[in-house]
């Protein structure tokens, strides 16, 4: 009976560490994915004032920590709370004196220890926290720059701030599992001291020694029991001190309000046949920045070719966010064939438009599925991304290549030109084939021939489709319908290019000085 006893009691054991374990990492992958999705779902002027270093390590260090330092301890407590008190049950019914001497003593000792340690444990968690952020940023900025390490030889640079870092995180982690594991060897001469105090007191009374060896044995298995039961709390608790940070963050993150109108369903597209207006528009920031769009009017006209220019800091690169929908006007409105965009429609407005960035971001994947981005590889439509790319005017490259679409790009388009990963680009947007194009100094980092061979790409699209080009070579929006020039966050003069030479003072010195703007 005994070993069937202990057989069901090891069998029940391991049911419960598995379901523990289960339960802990299926919270924290459902977990990660919310932290996640709240964090991508956030409106776009909170992506730019964030660091990708604290967004990363929160989605994934801090989630891990909430896993293997809240979750995983606040089961363990459970289960070791449980065997505790069965173990103390045990003790009474055996002899109250040796249960009460066993209690006290361990009992004492472990909140004596709770009680020194709880600071430092919360602080190395917090040391954590912030040294993990640290450790990835120096990693992104090493490897992110790395033509910049090797041209000016600052490996060492990096390899000091990364070891610091790292020493600084490592140090916290060996701390918190010293302070979590040192007590037992303690408890156990703790529990020898007790036995023999205990066998003293005993072998004082009538009977000596003999008749006080039941007790004995009883502390003795009891505390050969206990002992781990309670180190096995401790840890947990200490687990759990140290993980406050992480869990705080990741509280942080799960607080994240989604925009109610990203959780509706994909919306058709908006109409658009006529015109986009920006009326009296006024955009900042926060309240405590200055303006950025102040009385911004302008009118764009479907199928009509647009550019947009103007200094740095001209607000230029704001109007073009707005007219994207991801930002949204401080006062004034944004109206397309005389419906104003607001936060209810302006998913379908969105619809509408492929953006062309001057910086892309390729995946470390084929051409194919950096043409068709964000859709999974076996719904893509080859003869969608053939068209785009033949508009593009990459169909000739990609015909020259072994592998052709299937050809893989490298992390970040590494492999390719610039005017290859801008071309890329364009085709990208021509895939989504929307109704507006946006060319966000889509060719600002070319030299001057490959920019001519890229505009002549776009130049050569349907004249239904609505272009709109940010530039800071005045080149590029040469054949333009029509040219805003922007300064201080208004239009100050518009018409093309030969117009403005005439009318504007500021447009016709650019036009002296140089190509660029």
């Amino acid at each position: 009976i005994f070993v069937i006893l202990a057989i069901v009691a090891g069998i029940i054991r391991l049911l419960l560490l598995w379901f523990s374990t289960r339960l802990a990492f299926v919270s924290g992958a459902d977990i990660s994915l919310k932290v996640y999705k709240r964090t991508l779902y956030q409106p776009y002027h909170v992506h730019i004032s964030r660091n990708t270093s604290d967004i990363v390590s929160g989605i994934v260090n801090r989630v891990n920590g909430v896993v293997f330092w809240v979750i995983l301890p606040i089961l363990t407590l459970v289960s070791s709370a449980v065997l505790i008190v069965a173990i103390i049950t045990t003790l009474v019914i055996i002899d109250p004196f040796v249960a009460l001497t066993g209690v006290v003593g361990f009992g004492v000792s472990y909140g004596l220890i709770t009680f020194f340690t709880k600071k430092r444990l919360f602080d190395n968690g917090n040391c954590i926290n912030t040294e993990q952020t640290n450790v990835i940023k120096v990693l992104q900025e090493g490897l992110g720059g790395i033509r910049d390490v090797q041209l000016d030889g600052t490996y060492e640079f990096y390899c000091d701030s990364f070891h610091k870092t790292d020493s600084r995180l490592r140090q916290a982690y060996g701390d918190n599992n010293f302070i979590g594991g040192f007590p037992r060897p303690s408890m156990e001469a703790l529990g020898m001291v007790l036995i023999a105090v205990l066998a003293y007191i005993l072998s004082q009374q009538d009977g000596g020694i003999v008749s006080s060896m039941p007790a004995l044995g009883a502390l003795a298995v009891g505390s050969q029991r206990l002992l781990p039961a309670l180190q096995q709390a401790y840890a947990a608790w200490a687990n759990l001190i140290g993980g406050y940070a992480a869990l705080s963050d990741t509280v942080d993150f799960l607080n994240q309000k989604i925009p109610a109108e990203l959780e509706k369903s994909v919306p058709d597209p908006l109409s658009f046949n006529h015109d986009i207006v920006l009326n009296k528009v006024r955009f900042k920031y926060t309240n405590k920045q200055s303006l950025i769009l102040d009385d911004l009017s302008l009118s764009i006209q479907k199928g009509s070719r647009v550019g947009i220019v103007g200094g740095t800091g001209s607000g230029k690169s704001t109007a073009v966010d707005l007219i994207m929908g991801l930002i949204m006007p401080s006062k004034g409105g944004m109206l397309v064939d005389g419906v104003p965009i607001n936060k209810n429609n302006i998913r379908a407005w969105q619809r509408n438009i492929s953006h062309v960035p001057q910086f892309i971001f390729l995946s470390d994947s084929s051409i194919a599925e950096n043409i068709a981005f964000g859709i999974t590889s076996e719904v893509i439509d080859m003869n969608r991304v053939k068209l785009a790319a033949s508009k593009a005017k990459l169909n000739d490259l990609i015909d020259t290549l072994p592998e052709g679409y299937d050809t893989y790009v490298g992390e970040r388009g590494i492999k390719l030109s610039g005017g290859q990963r801008q071309r890329i680009g364009i085709a990208r947007a021509l895939y989504k084939d929307t109704t507006v194009l946006i060319l966000d100094e889509a060719t600002s980092s070319l030299d001057n021939m490959t920019e001519k061979y890229v505009m002549e790409s776009v130049n050569e699209l349907s004249q239904d489709l609505t272009i709109i080009i940010i530039a800071h070579r005045l080149s590029t929006v040469k054949n333009c319908d029509v040219i805003f020039e922007i300064d201080k966050g208004r239009v100050i003069a518009q018409g093309s290019y030969k117009h403005l030479v005439k009318i504007s003072p500021s447009f016709k010195e650019m036009s002296k000085v140089g190509d660029d703007l």
